[in-house]
């Protein structure tokens, strides 16, 4: 089952960890998110294989933008 990753909050994409096609276990890193000049990094909940990158490097996300798909 696919697992879509969303932002939880308006932010910018500071580094993308992972690409497509790489296989990811729970808690890994799939991407950095800058806001309010924290760092946040964005886990994953689920094992699987990352199919979707939906956000390139200085991209400004809102809410429910999707970041990844892993499936």
């Amino acid at each position: 089952m696919a697992e879509d990753v969303r932002a939880e909050m308006v932010s910018t994409v500071l580094e993308i960890v992972v690409t497509e096609g790489a296989t990811v276990s729970i808690g890994d890193t799939l991407v950095v998110l800058e806001s309010m000049k924290m760092e946040i990094p964005v886990l994953v909940e689920s094992e699987g294989t990352v199919t979707t990158i939906g956000v390139q490097v200085g991209d400004v996300i809102q809410q429910g933008d999707l970041i990844a798909v892993v499936s």
